[in-house]
């Protein structure tokens, strides 16, 4: 799918806080918790549970939340459809880190471990290696 100046536009625009009960809904009906989601967006961001929390009661809007993260240096490695967009295909900068976001909370609802994350760091890890 192309990507549109109107959609980046409804990206920006969406806040943290309207779509975050939506993860964290897909990773509990999976089995998966809340603890390891805010791990998981730490491992992106940089934001710890704390500072999640408090952009989620500041109803940030995904523009600002981005702009205050520190994205992790291996984010670029994360690559795959998601919502019909192949992730490495787009341009738009902050809607590529939003797809990143979207693609690591599908990928912990569909049993990948968090220590996916963790041993991206090294320089030549998938970072799908790890199922439980």
């Amino acid at each position: 799918m192309k990507e549109t100046d109107t959609h980046n536009e409804k990206i920006a625009q969406l806040t943290f806080a309207s779509v975050y009960p939506h993860y964290v809904t897909k990773i509990e009906r999976k089995g998966r918790t809340v603890k390891e989601l805010q791990e998981v967006i730490e491992w992106l961001t940089g934001f710890n549970a704390e500072k999640q929390q408090d952009l989620i009661d500041q109803k940030v809007t995904f523009k600002t939340f981005f702009d205050e993260a520190r994205l992790n240096i291996n984010a670029e490695k994360i690559t795959g459809v998601i919502c019909g967009y192949r992730i490495e295909e787009i341009e738009n900068p902050l809607t590529k880190q939003t797809r990143y976001l979207d693609k690591i909370v599908d990928e912990l609802a569909k049993g990948f471990l968090l220590c996916v994350f963790s041993r991206m760091d090294s320089a030549n890890t998938n970072y799908r290696e790890c199922f439980i």
